[in-house]
């Protein structure tokens, strides 16, 4: 029996060799998707696009996303991780750099809806691959390490595609948007490459562990899933615990995109107008929800605890996104309110990961978790097309901040009064004690 300071040592071994790249892997994959809010400062101008037309284009994404990710899921869960995510991040990464290309409305919807069929199964096919290496009192911590991505690519990514649509527009006859995509889209299929050597499938073909410290993890893993009842594809569709977690995370996601895809357009609406400042602004609430991501899900792991550390944030988030709206005739207080609003929604989303791999596990989690990040995601076609939407009509973003305001509180409401409890799970450190939502 290894103690516990041996087995905290190992899984620190494993976050070091794993989280590091599969974080910059992801900062890749999230800055890919949403430069497009960037982009608009010029491509819509350039290229004529109304706001409905930008709107529709940022969502379609998620319509090849829904199509592709539950098969993605379910080929990781049988051919390995490393054939999985470099396929994915090869063909995203080409997709990216070429949207520089695009001209017409109709080529913006073809691109767009390619590049989500390709990063289809990118998100879900790791925090798959997590379950593989972490039992699930350690994987909130570790989830939070890895979704931090997401705001850390727009703490990086805002100031530098601001920067590239200011001081590279017009060189060498490309747009500053046409630079933006080339630039932030070839790094993906570097790493792509280096998925393919760098990446263990899972614990037994790890060549960085010994024989002893496979068996190690091993035995915890096998452990935990004597524990869990559904272990099939088909369990993972028919639980209808499934289908409540795909209403949590459709809310959630509705409030990452409408901001994900709109906090450009916001903060210029404010009256800050250069691409740089924009950027730079934009960094604000990304830099807090990187903070609050991390506090967020090392408390969660200490109290053993998920349900209030996903209803709190999610209603700070919500509340944010309001007040955003309410301050909107003070630059100060309207970005401050954007910052807590992004906090919230980010620190919560990561831990609605907690939910269906603590009753998932096999063929049901790979089907489980892709239906979850699928459905949910269709909100990533919903919110921006949503906000093009209103934008045209009422010549404001006022009222689709308080729509996904709304659906940051439907999110938290499933979760602190619809789902049930889920089944135990040990933490590391005491067998006797109890994690609960």
């Amino acid at each position: 029996m290894p103690t516990v300071d041996r087995e905290n040592a190992l899984y620190a071994l494993v976050t070091r060799r794993l989280i590091p790249f599969l974080f910059v892997c992801y900062v890749a994959a999230y800055l890919d998707r949403v430069n497009v809010g960037f982009a608009k400062l010029q491509m819509s101008a350039d290229l004529k696009f109304s706001e409905t037309i930008y709107g529709l284009g940022a969502g379609i994404f998620f319509i090849g996303y829904f199509l592709f990710e539950v098969p993605s899921n379910v080929l990781l869960h049988r051919i390995g991780a490393r054939k999985t995510l470099t396929r994915i991040m090869l063909s995203w990464g080409l997709l990216s750099t070429a949207m520089m290309l695009v001209k017409t409305p109709e080529q913006f919807y073809l691109v767009r809806f390619l590049l989500g069929a390709a990063e289809a199964g990118f998100f879900p096919g790791v925090i798959l691959y997590l379950t593989y290496w972490y039992p699930a009192a350690r994987r909130g911590r570790i989830t939070a390490l890895f979704v931090t991505a997401v705001a850390i690519s727009g703490v990086v990514g805002s100031p530098l595609s601001g920067f590239i649509l200011q001081q590279l527009s017009g060189s060498h006859g490309l747009a500053g948007w046409q630079w933006l995509f080339l630039i932030e889209g070839l790094p993906t299929v570097v790493l792509g490459m280096l998925a393919y050597f760098y990446l263990d499938d899972d614990v037994a073909s790890a060549r960085f562990l010994t024989a002893d410290e496979k068996e190690i993890l091993s035995a915890n893993i096998r452990a935990e899933n004597q524990h869990k009842t559904s272990h099939s594809v088909w369990d993972g569709m028919k639980d209808r615990r499934v289908w409540w977690c795909c209403l949590v995370y459709f809310s959630f996601v509705c409030g990452l995109y409408g901001v994900g895809f709109w906090l450009p357009t916001i903060i210029k609406s404010m009256g800050i107008t250069k691409p740089m400042d924009i950027g730079f602004v934009s960094a604000i609430p990304y830099g807090a929800a990187a903070v609050s991501m991390v506090l967020v899900g090392a408390s969660a792991d200490r109290r053993h605890e998920r349900r209030w550390h996903i209803v709190v944030p999610a209603i700070l988030g919500g509340l944010g996104l309001a007040a955003s709206v309410l301050f909107s005739g003070n630059q100060v207080l309207a970005i401050a309110a954007l910052t807590v609003g992004t906090a919230g929604l980010l620190a919560a989303i990561p831990q609605c990961w907690a939910l269906p791999t603590s009753f998932l596990t096999g063929g049901a989690a790979a089907s489980g978790i892709a239906i979850i990040n699928s459905f949910g995601n269709l909100s990533g076609f919903v919110s921006p097309y949503m906000m093009g939407w209103i934008k045209d009509a009422t010549h404001s973003t006022n009222l689709g901040m308080y729509v996904l305001a709304a659906f940051m509180f439907v999110g938290s409401f499933i979760v602190a009064f619809v789902l049930p409890t889920p089944a135990r799970q040990l933490p590391p450190t005491d067998a006797d004690d109890l994690t609960t939502f």
